[in-house]
C-alpha cells in the first residue's frame, strides 16, 4: 500500500508516509521524555520509541515573579527591576532576527487564508497559517525535484536554503516560554524501524524546525499511544477529542508532526462582573451568548468595509477583533484586497486610525474546526506530493519507492475569555497613543466576524471565522 496520511490541527502537525519496507536501521538510546508543551518529546514514548535526534530548544529567562520581590512594607525592591531588565535583554536576544526575515511570505499567507477559510457557511472556520508553513517547510525538506519546487513556490522561497534560514528565524521569533506566557512551534518525526532513513536529512529538520525524531514499531499500541501523548502534550491537551482515534498504519513509512500552543492573558483584563448574556445576530439566528465588556482608550482602524480594533496581551502578540460592514459577510471580507492589506500589515502605519474610547463587547468564544487541505493545497499549486506516480521522496529514504500524500487535515481552536486567550493547532499528514482620545466609539461584535493573532512581524499565527461563538 502507498500512502501519507495528514491531520492538522491548530497546535500541531503529522506528516506520514506509507509504502513498501525495506531495511533496518538501528535506533538510538531512549531519552527523558518532558511533560509540557515547551518540550520536543513524549512521555511514553520510552515504551515504544527511542529517539534518534533531539532537538535543544533555546533557553529563556523565566519572567520574574513580583511576589519573590515584595520587602515587609509590599513594595516591589529594586532588585525585581534589575531582573525585569534581565529579562527583557534575553527576550530580545532571542526574538532579535535579522532584518528582513519575514520578507515574501504575504502571497503565502493571503493566497492560503482566502483558499482556507473561504466557503466556511454558517460554520466556524479557525486556520493557523505560521502552522502551515512550517509543516510544508518541512514537507519540502523531505521532498525534491518538482516536488519540492511546487512546495518553495507556495511558500515564496528562491530555493530549500533560503526556506531553511527563514522557517528557522520564523521559529525563534515566535518562541516564548517563560513562565508567564507561551508560544510553542514544537515537530516531530515518527520513524517506521525498519526502514532505512537518511541521517542528514532529519538532523537538518532538528536544526532548522526543532523536530524530534523517533523510532518504533508502526501500528504496534505502544507507538499510537506514544504519538496521541506526543500530541495532547504539545496541545496542552486541547484536542484529545481529535487525537483519541489517532494511529499509524503498520505501512506507515514516517509521520510528521508539527503543532502551535499559544497562551496568554491580555493586559487589561476584562471585569467579570461585567459579562452579561445579550444577543448575537449568527448567520443561522438570533442566539444569546455572554458579552464581555470593556472600555479602553486605544486606536480604532476601519477600511472601505471594515472596522477593527485590537485586544493586547502580556506576551506582546495582538488578537485583532474584524468586523465586517452591516451588509458585508466575512467571505466577502476575505475577498477584499484592502482588508488583506490591513491584515498583514504594520497596523501602526496604517492611514485610518484615530485614538478613541472604545467602548468593546465581544463575546467569549470557544470554536474550534477540522479541514481538509488537500483541496486548497492543490489549488495553491501543492500537487505532485499526492501523486505516487509524480511525488518525490528521495531526501527521505531510498528504501521505498512510489511514496504519496493520502490524506492533510487541519484542525485549530482558538478560545478568549476575561483573562487572556489559548490558541492550539495540529497538522497530520501521513505515509501554523499618545495625546488624549479624540473621541468615543461602540465597538460590539454581535454579527459574523472575523479574528486574527499576530506575533512577530504582524505574522498571524491563527485567523478564524466567527459565525457562532460556540462555548
Amino acid at each position: 500500500m502507498k500512502k501519507l496520511f495528514c491531520l492538522l490541527c491548530a497546535c500541531a502537525l503529522l506528516l506520514s508516509l506509507a509504502g513498501c519496507a525495506g531495511g533496518g536501521s538501528g535506533p538510538a538510546e531512549p531519552s527523558a521524555e518532558p511533560d509540557t508543551p515547551s518540550q520536543s518529546a513524549v512521555d511514553s514514548a520510552a515504551a515504544a520509541t527511542v529517539q534518534e535526534i533531539t532537538p535543544m530548544y533555546p533557553e529563556m529567562m523565566p519572567y520574574p515573579d513580583e511576589a519573590d520581590y515584595r520587602n515587609a512594607d509590599g513594595e516591589l525592591d529594586q532588585a525585581y527591576y534589575e531582573a525585569i531588565d534581565k529579562w527583557w535583554q534575553s527576550s530580545m536576544a532571542l526574538h532579535d532576527q535579522p532584518e528582513g526575515y519575514a520578507d515574501g511570505l504575504e502571497p503565502f499567507f493571503t493566497d492560503s487564508i482566502r483558499q482556507v477559510l473561504s466557503d466556511a457557511g454558517d460554520a466556524n472556520r479557525v486556520y493557523s497559517p505560521l502552522n502551515v508553513y512550517m509543516a510544508l517547510g518541512m514537507v519540502a525538506e523531505i521532498t525534491d525535484g518538482e516536488s519540492r519546487d511546487q512546495v518553495l513556490a507556495l511558500l515564496g522561497s528562491e530555493d530549500i536554503d533560503a526556506l531553511r534560514t527563514q522557517a528557522n528565524a520564523i521559529w525563534n521569533a515566535n518562541y516564548l516560554d517563560d513562565g508567564a506566557s507561551v508560544s510553542i512551534l514544537a515537530s516531530s518525526l515518527w520513524l517506521n524501524d525498519a526502514i532505512n532513513f537518511k541521517q542528514d536529512t532529519l538532523q537538518s529538520l532538528a536544526d532548522n524546525y526543532y523536530a524530534a525524531s523517533c523510532w518504533g514499531t508502526m501500528g504496534s499500541d505502544a507507538m499510537n499511544q506514544a504519538l496521541r501523548d506526543w500530541v495532547n502534550v504539545q496541545t496542552g491537551g486541547l484536542l484529545q477529542d481529535q487525537t483519541e482515534g489517532l494511529s499509524l498504519d503498520p505501512d506507515t513509512i514516517l509521520a510528521l508532526a508539527t503543532t502551535v500552543y499559544f497562551r496568554a492573558k491580555w493586559t487589561e483584563e476584562f471585569d467579570e462582573d461585567r459579562t452579561a448574556p445579550d444577543t448575537f445576530h449568527a448567520a443561522s439566528g438570533d442566539m444569546t451568548c455572554d458579552f464581555m465588556h470593556q472600555d479602553s482608550d486605544s486606536l480604532y482602524y476601519w477600511g472601505d468595509s471594515f472596522s477593527a480594533v485590537g485586544m493586547y496581551m502580556e506576551s506582546g502578540h495582538t488578537m485583532w477583533l474584524l468586523l465586517p460592514n452591516e451588509g458585508v459577510s466575512p467571505e466577502a471580507l476575505l475577498q477584499d484586497d484592502q482588508f488583506m492589506e490591513f491584515l498583514l500589515s504594520n497596523k501602526y502605519d496604517w492611514p485610518n486610525n484615530k485614538y478613541y474610547t472604545v467602548h468593546l463587547s465581544v463575546p467569549k468564544f470557544d470554536v474550534a474546526s477540522d479541514l481538509d487541505l488537500i483541496p486548497s493545497l492543490q489549488a495553491l499549486g501543492v500537487t505532485d506530493v499526492f501523486d505516487y506516480t509524480t511525488s518525490d521522496f528521495t531526501p527521505l529514504t531510498d528504501d521505498v519507492d512510489e511514496i504519496y500524500v493520502s490524506q492533510a487535515e487541519h484542525a485549530a481552536r482558538v478560545a478568549i475569555d476575561e483573562h487572556g486567550c489559548t490558541a492550539t493547532a495540529v497538522t497530520v499528514i501521513m505515509g501554523m497613543g499618545a495625546g488624549g482620545p479624540e473621541g468615543e466609539v461602540d465597538f460590539t461584535v454581535d454579527r459574523p466576524f472575523l479574528f486574527a493573532i499576530t506575533g512577530p512581524e504582524d505574522l498571524p499565527m491563527f485567523v478564524g471565522v466567527v459565525n457562532t461563538p460556540t462555548l
